[in-house]
């Protein structure tokens, strides 16, 4: 009798091998490296992204305004995101989860590449192919790790816990690296001696993400051997089989929602194709899984329907969080101080803040839920906890913000948003991917990590769209914007507190709780 392949307890690995990373499958540790350079590609990229396209030309930058950047980084991030929808699909369908990562790690490195050269052109093509590649790699990952691990194994938390941990060691050491290529006068120097322009610099620095994504390919296909039980290529179906999942009222669902998201995004945005894209993606996703749930019942329609109630509470969270390459970013490049004893740095290496705190607080949580079993908060319970440490952020950002017409603040304000913003993360994201591969159906595993990714896409859209708050640098309306974020996460916090009981109800058997 065959197993589903990407099920939650599909192909566990046996129990001699089960204990060799620290306590978990051997597996976690290629995929744990494998996580860790591809966010540094990823957000090494991301720390000087908004700042390229907004620096003048005179400044090696694109010279776009705030609006328009905030649309083009708005679309991109977003897509980063939803795209695992497609990718989480073709993993369950044709390419089995461990090709599919592969596959994704050598097109986002062609991307990161592809930005590496001086062109407008380049520069979108690459946005193209890291939104690509991420979208084949992000989900198939996540759920192998989920399947490296029996139902109930009470590991399952504290193996998310060290595999986020992996996540936030390469979001650490990117901005480093990457900023200091493209920011710091050390390394514009040393290029000039080489008779070369010093405003290239930005693009040594998206070269350096590339490096960064080819090295976790490298160390993937090494370790190729610890994920022979998972991931697997699924068995191909018979013709009769493809016919009978062809399901047409769920495809025009999909058709009939994708027009409806271009036509409202051609309607209100404010960059035609660009503006009509997000919407078109989100909404034809919206009608294809309203069509698949349809065929569901029993605990299966219960588990997806939890699935899409923290579908929506993760949106606020992350629209909050992912504002760190945005809204932040600006906030930390025109009105913090980037100073310590008259020694300037990047502004970008900001975005290593948070990471450090993840990487001192991940082994923390991940030995505390361990600690706690059966007795630690439910999913929902978390959930909420990460909410409230979110909204907490922004409650400290916008008192800062309420000082920056006197000049440039302590950049001690920024580092206790992104210790919040941690703590919030860490009791969030971790269980969100464990929840997801707790309560999806076996053979909607993909799919299902897909949803999760598309809240993070709809999330980071928001945010993205946030850096046109600088526009004019008023910082009263800077002040009120902050503060609205701040009360739209808390209030969602205190909503998902009362129904926590209700979605623990829900889910029984899943241990939701």
């Amino acid at each position: 009798m065959s197993t589903p392949i990407d099920g939650p307890a599909a192909n566990a690995i046996s129990p001699a091998d089960d204990r060799g990373f620290f306590g978990h499958p051997r597996g976690l540790s290629t995929l744990f490296f494998t996580e860790m350079w591809e966010r540094f590609s990823y957000y090494g990229m991301r720390a000087i992204l908004t700042l390229y396209m907004t620096k003048t030309l005179a400044e090696g930058g694109l010279g776009f305004d705030e609006k328009y950047a905030s649309v083009i980084y708005a679309t991109y991030v977003s897509s980063v995101w939803y795209l695992p929808l497609i990718g989480g699909w073709l993993a369950d369908r044709v390419l089995g989860a461990r090709r599919a990562v592969l596959i994704g790690g050598v097109i986002i490195a062609c991307g990161h590449y592809s930005m590496a050269i001086d062109t407008v052109v380049t520069f979108y093509a690459g946005l193209v192919l890291i939104a690509m590649g991420t979208g084949l790699l992000k989900p198939n990952i996540s759920a192998m790790v989920g399947q490296l691990y029996k139902d109930k194994d009470e590991r399952r938390d504290a193996g998310f816990s060290i595999f986020y941990m992996g996540i936030n060691l390469g979001a650490f050491l990117s901005p480093i690296v990457v900023g200091f290529l493209a920011q710091h006068a050390l390394f514009k120097n040393f290029i000039v001696s080489l008779g070369l322009d010093p405003n290239s610099s930005w693009h040594w620095g998206f070269g350096a993400a590339g490096v960064g994504m080819t090295l976790g390919l490298i160390q993937y296909v090494i370790g190729r051997n610890r994920l022979r039980s998972v991931g697997v290529k699924p068995e191909k179906q018979t013709s009769a089989a493809r016919s009978e999942n062809v399901d047409y009222v769920t495809l025009a669902l999909a058709v009939l929602g994708g027009i409806v998201g271009a036509a409202l995004g051609f309607r209100f945005g404010e960059a035609g194709f660009v503006s009509a894209l997000f919407p078109c993606v989100v909404f034809f996703f919206a009608g294809y899984l309203a069509g698949t749930v349809r065929l569901l019942a029993g605990d299966e329609l219960k588990n997806v329907l939890v699935i899409f109630i923290l579908f929506v509470f993760s949106i606020v969270f992350w629209m909050t969080f992912e504002q760190a390459g945005s809204s932040l970013t600006l906030f930390a490049d025109r009105l913090t101080s980037t100073t310590i004893l008259g020694w300037a740095y990047p502004s970008s290496w900001f975005q290593s803040v948070q990471p450090i705190f993840i990487i001192i607080l991940a082994p923390v949580f991940a030995w505390l839920w361990q600690r706690m079993g059966h007795r630690q908060p439910s999913s929902p319970g978390k959930f909420t906890f990460g909410l409230l440490f979110a909204g907490l952020a922004f409650v400290v950002v916008t008192i800062a913000s309420m000082f920056t017409g006197a000049g440039r603040v302590s950049p001690l304000w920024l580092i206790l948003v992104y210790f919040l913003q941690s703590v919030g993360e860490l009791c969030l994201s971790p269980v969100g991917l464990s929840t997801v591969t707790k309560l999806a159906p076996a053979r909607m595993v993909g799919l299902m990590m897909g949803v999760w990714f598309l809240s993070i896409s709809i999330g980071s859209y928001i945010a993205g769209l946030t850096t046109r708050f600088f526009e004019g640098n008023d910082t009263a309306f800077l002040t009120r914007a902050f503060g609205t974020f701040a009360a739209i996460t808390l209030v969602a916090a205190f909503v998902l507190a009362l129904l926590t009981p209700l979605i623990k109800k829900m889910t029984p058997r899943a241990e939701a709780a």
